[in-house]
């Protein structure tokens, strides 16, 4: 397993899955292994993924200073990576509270991302933030499910602050609760380093104007792929974070939510690849179906604690 030691001693581990030219991944969570994102739908069987566990996940140590864990305190752990790898200039890809990381990123490197995508993100960097009203609402498309009328309840509870996190409401954070997205719900807590999710979103990791401005200048284009059913971004939040890029563009899946690579993986995988310059499939940026179309954008946020 590749490693590296970061500036502050923390020893960094990533994972290489696939052959072809290296796709870099950053996970959210916030704060859970990258073994999650398994090979992104197949994108492994395209690109080579390179999945990075943030210090304190997985394979990585545990850094001295438990403030490192917030968001904006690990883009030089980003860049100290890309230079080990080697890479002048990247295509990077971020899930939901890594999208905030990778934000901050091209913000700051805005000269080594070559092409960004970024699936169902959290635009906390931005300030744009999916409120407890968004999720519920995301919820209610759900209402013809059979586990809606017990999970509905407790999913509002626990937004409002009235209770907390309950396990029956996960089915909202799929587009289909069957057997494979149990089974990639079984592995969260193990895989999720709670304490330090607490700092990833701490004051002062944000300053959104700032960040605006200097995604205002990014050359590279930005691929926004939200799902229909998700909460947080919803797709009109979606389109309003793609709108913050010079090129920016939204892709909303219709009937997948949070992990749409999960939802359907064949669409998931020929969006992305189309985007990236490879292979066929629907153009980057459109819709299928749901209202959304070329140039549609929305953000995203998180409820609470976790799933982001």
């Amino acid at each position: 397993m590749p490693h590296l030691i970061a500036s502050d001693g923390t020893r960094l581990a990533w994972h290489l899955r696939g052959d072809g030219e290296p796709l870099v991944v950053l996970p959210g969570g916030p704060m859970r292994a990258s073994a999650y994102l398994g090979d992104l739908g197949g994108l492994a069987a395209h690109r080579r993924l390179a999945l990075l566990d943030l210090r304190g996940t997985g394979d990585s140590g545990t850094p001295a200073d438990p403030a490192t864990y917030r968001c904006d305190r690990m883009v030089e752990d980003v860049e100290v990576w890309r230079a080990h790898m080697g890479l002048e200039h990247m295509d990077l890809l971020a899930h939901s509270a890594g999208a905030s990381l990778a934000m901050l990123y091209a913000a700051r490197h805005p000269h080594r991302v070559r092409r960004l995508v970024l699936v169902t993100p959290n635009g906390a960097a931005l300030g744009l933030r999916a409120t407890p009203e968004d999720r519920l609402a995301a919820a209610r498309l759900r209402a013809d499910e059979p586990w809606f009328a017990h999970a509905y309840p407790a999913f509002e509870a626990w937004l409002t602050g009235d209770a907390d996190f309950d396990e029956v409401f996960l089915p909202f954070f799929h587009g289909r609760w069957d057997e494979i997205a149990r089974a990639h719900t079984e592995q969260e807590e193990e895989q999720t380093n709670d304490e330090a999710g607490e700092v990833y979103f701490a004051d002062g990791a944000f300053t959104p104007d700032a960040t605006r401005t200097a995604l205002a200048a990014l050359a590279a284009p930005v691929l926004v792929y939200a799902g229909a059913l998700d909460g947080g971004p919803r797709p009109e939040l979606a389109r309003r974070i793609a709108e913050a890029f010079p090129d920016g563009r939204l892709t909303v899946r219709t009937g997948a939510a949070h992990y749409p690579w999960l939802d359907d993986p064949e669409h998931f995988a020929r969006t992305v690849l189309t985007f990236l310059g490879e292979g066929e499939g629907e153009g980057e940026g459109e819709g299928d179906g749901d209202g959304e179309g070329q140039g549609d954008v929305q953000g995203d946020g998180e409820p609470g604690a976790g799933r982001q």
